[in-house]
């Protein structure tokens, strides 16, 4: 039996030589990597270098991170160096079943960049399963009456193992009676039948016992062997006769349970009993028995299990038939299973990360995609593809795999993240679909600029603001994540002074609120912009400007300052003549005054507060113009004293005082009796205010008083100042307050002292010095001055007898009176560019003595000024053309706040001149006012 096997083994090593060299050259003919190892080695056992194969360096298995992909892992990768390892017990029966064929797939996936590798390993097979037999004992019943060279089929052996370790041959036991022959299934296997080479005689032998063996073709080979107990029984000289010896049949898989495949059927000519056929399975294994049944009775074959043509495409089934006298026929069965498009393609992803930069570069590799179908022809070809608007696209690989790219560019701003859903669908009909959801997550980029809110920022803050409080807040939003969203501000630059910008304003660098860091001052600074910056956390930094611009509001923190009529140097006020026969509504003067606020809270108004003699005057609301309401009455005194009070719009309104003394006169020679002689009358809002405390209680009293006081003031008006003056050797005449005592906003009145000395035909009026010793005593009325004095608010003092002025230079004759320092309105009015002017308040007190000096020196024909008339000596002063119409006029046109008009000089008409022009209704800024 040995000399036997000898050729068989010979022609196995052949066979595996032959497979050996194929799968040494098929690398060279496939793009693919194929190994070939035998089944059952040991974990850890080396298959091939697979970096090696793949044309990878040692330094690059670090980077490159290989692994096996595959539903059920047998190998793994030796990182290290790019060996392919045997990672679990690879048994060919159970990879691959009976398939002649065992090859193992799979993919290697490399990363950076991402790829496929596809790895094919052939499993060959290892002769380590014996052939086995169902049944240790077998027992055949043979007519004695079965001719020579009747067979007989045996129960074959069954070897898992394939090839040349697959069941090879059979040997039986030697027996005179008996032999044995092998025949072959349409399958290529092999079964034994047992040869009748002699007449039975159960006479003589009713039990032979033969020995089958079975051997297969491994090295060493295997054996198993089964008792064969053969009955010899009485003549039944007719067998059952199958009408076909192979019935072929194809069904389709996932047929129903209880289908019929087909019937065999038998027949026998035999009668009675002997006729009588069974129908039974031979030389099937259980997994057979358990998808199918025979009929004993009627042959017919019916499923009892669910038929796979991905498990296996083909049955071969033996069936026998049998009669009753024990006689037998052998047939084949054999079922084909058409595959059906049943199962549903598979997907499987391999992904390098789910996070995606979103300046990712086009065509950049997301993920690998593989599929695979269990389904054969049409039924198996996949077709994988995206549905739906997204910035990626499926490229196909090779045949079952693909690679997911970017197609467009990425905005994480606008999607953050994507759900994609890959559809894998077969070719079949009908046609079957699986789907697979990857989440890809866009990792940010700094890409965005921060954003302001407004393209440009005004505020308004209120002057005298209170340090650090917040003026205004700028946001900027990013839509980066993270650092590169975290927005932080910053000043950038301002047309303010760089040593002086962290004095005015601060910023938070996390909120973005603008802080004060002073109080504002609005006639100083009425506006300042500032560049602010909006800077991100990211890498690198993005940033964006934004102008922020300042308005100081103006409040009403300052009060009104009279510009004329100006104080003399001792604080006292000057006086202007009114010609007697001034009809109503000639111009007698104009308060000038300025109010360094803005707008409404610079718009003055002008009101009398105090009059001597109510309604003899009127004050223009607007204009500060003075003119006479009426005309001058004979009971009206020739010394009046208007006490004007300058109000602002502001709230609460902020206010100041202006003292004038007019003189009814035609000249000043005959303003200066009046002034020396003839005291003041008292307050009227003096007495108002007794009267009414008074008003009820004394109504008679006040009566006789009233008639006292008519009396006396008409004995006044008709007698002789002289006289007058001499009932008493020195008067004195106090007037009151001149202010309201509720009155206290504003600049009061300044004090003012007038001395004059009378003589019966010279009078003496000299801002000097006057020394004891020099002055005549009898030069002075009663030996006293005549004094004068009005106080203002704060209850001024008497002054002394005399007034002492500081002796002073005469002034240049190059004074200019400029645009900017004439009396109005901010300085806004235009004069007269010919005229000449002193320059400040000390000039012009100076002037204003010098004119009172001339006129006191022309009273007694002693003037030393010269000049011609009407220019009471100043000719020689400021020239031959100066008269007193060149006097500065300060009733000149008012600029209104908030209006565009100007009201009209009303001097024209007084001095027979046209206003003069400019710009009249220009206001400068609040830092020349207070200049």
């Amino acid at each position: 039996m040995g000399h036997r096997l000898g050729p068989k083994l010979q022609a196995g090593r052949r066979r595996m030589l032959f497979l050996f060299l194929l799968s040494l050259f098929r690398p060279a003919l496939s793009e693919q990597i194929r190994y070939t190892i035998p089944e059952e080695l040991a974990r850890g056992s080396l298959v091939g270098n697979l970096a090696k194969d793949l044309g990878l360096g040692l330094r690059d298995l670090p980077t490159r991170n290989l692994r096996v992909s595959a539903e059920k892992k047998f190998f793994t990768v030796n990182t290290d160096n790019g060996d392919l390892l045997v990672s679990d017990r690879i048994d060919r029966e159970q990879v691959c079943g009976r398939k002649s064929t065992c090859v193992l797939e799979f993919e290697m996936v490399a990363e950076k960049p991402l790829n496929f590798f596809h790895i094919t390993v052939e499993i060959q097979d290892v002769n380590d399963n014996p052939p086995t037999f169902s049944q240790n004992v077998t027992e055949l019943e043979i007519s004695e009456m079965t001719p020579t060279g009747a067979t007989f089929a045996l129960e074959s052996a069954q070897d898992s193992d394939v090839g040349v370790n697959s069941l090879q041959q059979y040997y039986l036991s030697p027996d005179p009676h008996f032999s044995l022959i092998q025949k072959e299934n349409p399958d290529g296997s092999r079964y034994p039948e047992l040869v009748v080479k002699a007449p039975l005689d159960r006479e003589e032998q009713s039990c032979h016992h033969l020995v089958l063996m079975a051997v297969d073709g491994g090295e060493p080979a295997r054996s198993c062997t089964t008792q064969i107990r053969v009955v010899v029984a009485d003549a039944n000289d007719n067998p059952p006769v199958f009408t076909q010896d192979v019935y072929r049949v194809s069904v389709p898989e996932n047929l129903p349970l209880g289908s019929s495949v087909l019937r065999v059927r038998a027949t026998d000519l035999d009668e009675g009993i002997n006729a009588e056929i069974a129908y039974t399975f031979i030389n099937v294994d259980k997994a057979v028995r358990q998808l199918f049944k025979l009929d004993s009775k009627t042959g017919e074959l019916t499923t009892v299990g669910g038929l796979d043509f991905e498990e296996r495409e083909s049955y071969t089934i033996g069936v026998e038939a049998k009669d009753g006298g024990h006689h037998t026929a052998h047939c084949k069965i054999q079922i084909d299973i058409l595959d059906e498009n049943d199962n549903v393609p598979e997907i499987t992803l391999d992904s390098e990360s789910k996070y995606i930069k979103e300046d990712t570069e086009l065509g950049t590799v997301v993920a690998l995609i593989k599929t695979h179908d269990l389904d054969s022809g049409f039924n198996g070809e996949v077709l994988c593809q995206i549905k739906g608007n997204f910035p990626f696209k499926i490229v196909q690989d090779t045949k079952n795999t693909y690679k997911l790219v970017t197609e467009r560019v990425l905005d994480r701003e606008k999607t953050p993240e994507y759900n994609v859903t890959i559809t894998a669908t077969d070719k079949g009909k009908p046609p079957l679909s699986s789907k697979r959801s990857v989440t890809l997550k866009v990792a940010d980029v700094n890409d965005n600029v921060p954003l302001f809110h407004q393209a440009s920022y005004v505020v308004h803050v209120p002057e005298n603001n209170p340090p650090g409080t917040s003026i205004a807040q700028v946001n900027a939003s990013d839509p980066d994540l993270g650092p590169n969203g975290q927005v932080s501000y910053s000043i950038m630059a301002s047309d303010l002074e760089p040593r002086a910008l962290s004095s005015y304003v601060s910023v938070n660098p996390q909120s973005g609120v603008v802080f004060a860091q002073r109080a504002f001052d609005h006639e100083q600074l009425r506006a300042f912009e500032l560049t602010l910056q909006a800077r991100d956390h990211g890498s690198p930094a993005l940033s964006a400007n934004v102008s922020l611009r300042v308005l100081v509001g103006d409040r009403n923190d300052n009060a009104p300052r009279v510009l004329y009529p100006a104080l003399g140097p001792d604080g006292s006020a000057l006086f202007d003549t009114v010609p007697r026969a001034a009809q109503p509504g000639y111009l007698v003067t104009k308060v000038v005054a300025v109010d360094a606020d803005s707008g409404h809270n610079a718009w003055l108004s002008y009101h009398v507060l105090q009059a001597s003699e109510p309604g003899l005057f009127s004050v223009g609301l607007r204009t500060g113009e003075v003119r006479t309401a009426r005309a001058l009455g004979d009971r009206d005194a020739a010394r009046q004293r208007l006490l004007v009070a300058v109000r602002d719009g502001g709230q609460p309104p902020l206010s100041a005082t202006a003292t004038l003394l007019l003189v009814f006169a035609d000249s000043l020679q005959e303003a200066l009796p009046d002034l020396s002689d003839r005291p003041a009358p008292a307050d009227p809002q003096a007495e108002l205010q007794f009267y009414l405390v008074v008003a009820l209680a004394l109504i008679s009293v006040l009566f006789l008083l009233s008639v006292i006081l008519a009396v006396a003031l008409s004995l006044r008006r008709s007698s002789n100042p002289a006289t007058w003056s001499c009932f008493q050797t020195s008067f004195c005449s106090k007037t009151g307050p001149g202010v309201l005592p509720n009155y206290g906003e504003g600049t009061l009145p300044y004090s003012y002292n007038l001395c004059a000395a009378a003589h019966s035909s010279k009078t003496e009026f000299k801002f000097l010095n006057i020394k004891p010793e020099n002055a005549p005593p009898q030069d002075l009325l009663c030996n006293e001055a005549f004094c004068l004095e009005s106080t203002s608010n704060d209850n001024a003092q008497v002054t002394s007898n005399s007034v002492n002025l500081q002796q002073q230079a005469p002034p240049n004759t190059d004074w200019r009176f400029s645009q900017a320092q004439r009396p109005g309105t901010s300085g806004s009015q235009n004069g007269d560019e010919t005229g000449t002017w002193p320059n400040n308040q000390f000039d012009t007190e100076m002037l204003q003595a010098m004119i009172l000096a001339s006129a006191s020196e022309a009273a007694d024909g002693s003037s030393t000024l010269g000049g011609g008339a009407g220019t009471m000596g100043l000719s020689a002063r400021y020239g031959p053309q100066f008269t007193l119409q060149h006097v500065p006029d300060y009733r000149q046109n008012v600029y209104i706040p908030g209006s565009n008009a100007t009201l009209t000089n009303a001097a024209g008409k007084r001095d027979g001149k046209a206003p003069a022009g400019g710009n009249g209704n220009k206001k400068k800024s609040g830092k020349k006012e207070k200049k």
